[in-house]
C-alpha cells in the first residue's frame, strides 16, 4: 500500500520546493542581519568581537571584519535575484545591474576582507586553513562567472555563479552546521567551529556540482 502521508508531503516538496528553500534562506538571511546590526553604531566589544579582543588592535583586521560584515549581506542577498529566470527574462538590466554590484564585491571588497580575516581565524591552522581556502575559491568562482558573462559564455557563466554563490551561502550554512553539531553532540563551541570551517562550504560545493551535472544532462 502507498504511504499516503509521504506520498504526499514528496509531492508537496516537489511543487513548492523552491518556495520553501527561499523561506529557509529568507529566515537565515534574517539572522544574519540581525547579527550586523549588532555592530552599528561601531563597536569593537559586541558579538563575535567579544572573543576576538586580542586582534582587534590589528588595524588591518580591524577594518578587514567591519568591512566584511557590512558588504558581504548584500551579496548575500543579490543572490535572490540573480538566477530567477523572470527576472533575467523580464528585467536584463536589473538582473545585470545587480550582477555587476555582486562581483565587484566580492572581488574588491568582502572577497579581501575575508581572506585577511581568514588568516586569524579561530580554531588553529585547520580553521585559518579552511577559511583561506574558501575565500580564494570565492574569489576564482565569482571571477571566472565575471570573465565567462564577458566572454558572453552564458551556460558557463550560470554554472560559476552558481558556484561562487553556494560560497557565499557558506556563510549561513556554516551557523546552521554549528548549531547542529552542539545541539545533537554538545561540542564545545571551539571544537563545533573547527568541524564547520570547512562543513560550512565542502557540502556546498558537492551539491552545486552535482546539480550542474544533472542539468547538464539533461541537455
Amino acid at each position: 500500500m502507498t504511504n499516503k502521508p509521504l506520498f504526499v508531503i514528496f509531492i508537496a516538496m516537489r511543487v513548492y520546493g523552491n518556495y520553501l528553500l527561499l523561506l529557509v534562506l529568507a529566515f537565515f538571511s534574517a539572522l544574519m542581519l540581525e547579527i550586523t546590526l549588532q555592530y552599528i553604531p561601531i563597536r569593537t566589544n559586541a558579538g563575535f568581537l567579544q572573543i576576538k579582543q586580542e586582534f582587534i588592535d590589528i588595524m588591518p583586521w580591524r577594518i578587514a571584519f567591519f568591512v566584511h560584515v557590512f558588504t558581504s549581506m548584500f551579496v548575500l542577498i543579490a543572490g535572490f535575484t540573480q538566477f530567477s529566470g523572470y527576472l533575467l527574462s523580464n528585467y536584463k538590466q536589473v538582473h545585470r545591474f545587480v550582477g555587476k554590484i555582486y562581483i565587484i564585491d566580492i572581488l574588491f571588497i568582502t572577497g579581501p576582507a575575508a581572506f585577511i580575516m581568514a588568516l586569524l581565524a579561530n580554531g588553529g591552522i585547520s580553521s585559518r586553513l579552511a577559511f583561506t581556502v574558501l575565500s580564494i575559491l570565492w574569489i576564482v568562482t565569482t571571477a571566472k562567472g565575471w570573465q565567462t558573462a564577458m566572454a558572453r559564455q552564458f551556460d558557463a557563466h550560470k554554472e560559476w555563479m552558481m558556484r561562487s554563490y553556494a560560497l557565499t551561502l557558506s556563510a549561513l550554512t556554516l551557523r546552521a552546521w554549528k548549531w547542529l553539531l552542539i545541539a545533537l553532540f554538545h561540542l564545545r563551541p571551539l571544537n563545533a567551529y573547527m568541524i564547520v570551517a570547512w562543513l560550512g562550504f565542502i557540502p556546498n560545493l558537492l551539491i552545486v556540482e552535482w546539480l550542474i551535472r544533472k542539468n547538464g544532462n539533461k541537455m
